[in-house]
C-alpha cells in the first residue's frame, strides 16, 4: 500500500485529528490504555528572509485520560532535522506549557506533563529507535527506591519519549514495532521521501489500518499531496541554506583555529625570547657581581 510519510506535519496532523489513530500512537508509546484523548495542533510559521521561504510547523497538545482516570498533557514535537534553533525552541516552548493552568470539567487545573519527540535524524549516542527517559524517587537517606508517588513531585518532572525514525527496522511483532513501522524511512517511491510502500500487512490489525488508511489518502489525493510537497521544498531549501551556513561556520572554525595555533606559536616564540633575556641578565649579574668582588 502507498502511504505518505508521517514524520511531515501535515501528514501527522491528519493522524491526530482521527481520535482512533491518535489513542492508539499515544497509548502505545506510553504503554496505557487511553480512555479519552484531545488533540490540539498548535500552528505558527517559521519565515526565513535569506531563502524567501515560509516553513508550516505545527506542534501537539493532547489532553489524555487514561483508564486509572488520571489526566495528563502529552506534548509531541515532529523534528526531521537537527537544528540548535529548534532546540531552544523545545525548550521554550516546554517551559510555556508549565507556565499555563489547563481546564478539565471547566475547572483550571495544572497536569503533569509527558514529552513525545519524533526525530527526523540519529541520537549518536543511542541506538534504540524509540527510548523512554523516566524518572525514579530515590531516598538518598536509605538508598531505596519509593514506589509511592507525589502529585506535587509529578507536575514539576515529566517522563521524556524519543522516536528515532532513521533507526527503525523491519520488526513487524510487537504493537510497538507495528507503530514504528508506519515512521520506517525505507521504500520510498521517489527521491523526495514524502510517499512510500508501506509493506506489512495491515488487514489483521485494526489499528494500523485505520492508520494507513489516513496516510494511503495523504499519500494520493492530489490536494493533500500538494501540501505535503510544499512543505518537503520549504524544508529542502532550509536544508540546503542551514548547510552552506554549517560550511561557513566550519571555515571559519578553522580559521579561527589557525590563527589561535598561531598566536600560541608566537606566545610560545615570546616566552622564550623572555627566557633567553633572563638567562642573559642573570649572566651580566653574576659578572657584575664577581667584577665588583674582585675590586
Amino acid at each position: 500500500m502507498l502511504i505518505a510519510n508521517p514524520i511531515y506535519d501535515v501528514v501527522f496532523k491528519r493522524l491526530m485529528e482521527n481520535d482512533k489513530v491518535a489513542k492508539f500512537f499515544i497509548g502505545t508509546l506510553l504503554d496505557e490504555v487511553i480512555e479519552n484523548v484531545e488533540v490540539k495542533p498548535q500552528e505558527f510559521t517559521y519565515v526565513n528572509d535569506l531563502v524567501g521561504v515560509a516553513v508550516f510547523r505545527l506542534d501537539f497538545i493532547a489532553t489524555i485520560k487514561t483508564q486509572t482516570g488520571e489526566f495528563k498533557k502529552v506534548l509531541i514535537e515532529v523534528q526531521k532535522a537537527r537544528n540548535f534553533i529548534d532546540l531552544m525552541r523545545f525548550r521554550n516552548y516546554l517551559a510555556e506549557q508549565y507556565k499555563k493552568e489547563d481546564l478539565i470539567d471547566n475547572k483550571a487545573t495544572i497536569l503533569p506533563i509527558t514529552t513525545i519527540y519524533i526525530l527526523g535524524f540519529n541520537l549518536p549516542e543511542i541506538e534504540t529507535p524509540c527510548l523512554k527517559i523516566e524518572r525514579n524517587y530515590k531516598d538518598l537517606v536509605n538508598q531505596q527506591i519509593i514506589l509511592e508517588r507525589s502529585d506535587f513531585a509529578e507536575k514539576l518532572t515529566h517522563d521524556s519519549f524519543i522516536v528515532q525514525v532513521k533507526r527503525i527496522t523491519n520488526r513487524y511483532q510487537t504493537k510497538l514495532d507495528k507503530l514504528l513501522s508506519l515512521f520506517e524511512q525505507k521504500y520510498f517511491v521517489d527521491d523526495k521521501e514524502t510517499t512510500k510502500y508501506f509493506k506489512h500487512d495491515q488487514e489483521s490489525d485494526e489499528d494500523i489500518k485505520s492508520t494507513t488508511t489516513i496516510l494511503h489518502y495523504v499519500g494520493t489525493n492530489p490536494d493533500e499531496r500538494k501540501l505535503l510537497e510544499d512543505e518537503q521544498e520549504a524544508w529542502r531549501s532550509i536544508d540546503v541554506m542551514m548547510g552552506d551556513l554549517r560550511s561557513k561556520m566550519i571555515e571559519k572554525d578553522k580559521l579561527l583555529n589557525e590563527n589561535k595555533k598561531i598566536i600560541n606559536e608566537k606566545d610560545k616564540a615570546l616566552n622564550e625570547n623572555k627566557k633567553v633575556i633572563n638567562e642573559k641578565d642573570k649572566l651580566i649579574e653574576e659578572l657584575m657581581r664577581k667584577l665588583n668582588e674582585k675590586k
